[in-house]
């Protein structure tokens, strides 16, 4: 089955663009495509228990801090994290860059992106609700480590 859907999901400078959806693989997998503008981070490291994450590099250079070690995911390369390892990730470059987000089993789909999207743009600008972002991260099987 393929899927036809050409959403993208604007989280701050972010965009994802949901590539398969858990209920397309029956739980099996999920892909989500993401771009990190440059100098863009991730404000919240967090592990997931239920699934594992594996990250391949589409452009740029999209560096992941995994358990404390950081990771260079440049075009090509891949990144398996396992299940609650605690990550999170950065484009320290100076070009926009881009991966996949390959989620095993797949338990994470784009209504996660959506709710994280619209606390974010709840915020109008000014520092987002971290407590209600850690809510949404709870709810979809992430877990934060702040």
């Amino acid at each position: 089955m393929t899927t036809s859907t050409h959403e993208e999901i604007l989280i701050g400078g972010m965009a994802i663009h949901p590539r398969i959806e858990p209920a397309e693989s029956d739980g099996v997998i999920a892909i989500h495509e993401f771009e990190v503008p440059a100098g863009m981070s991730l404000a919240v490291p967090h592990s997931h228990d239920a699934y594992e994450e594996t990250i391949y590099g589409i452009k740029g250079t999209v560096t992941f801090t995994v358990e404390g070690i950081a990771h260079d995911v440049e075009p090509g390369d891949t990144l398996f994290i396992h299940r609650g390892a605690i990550h999170t990730f950065a484009n320290n470059g100076e070009v926009n860059a881009a991966a996949l987000a390959i989620i095993t089993p797949g338990l994470l789909g784009a209504d996660y992106f959506r709710e994280v999207a619209a606390v974010i743009d709840a915020a109008a600008g000014g520092p987002p609700d971290l407590a209600a972002i850690a809510d949404v991260m709870r709810r979809h099987g992430l877990t934060p480590a702040i």
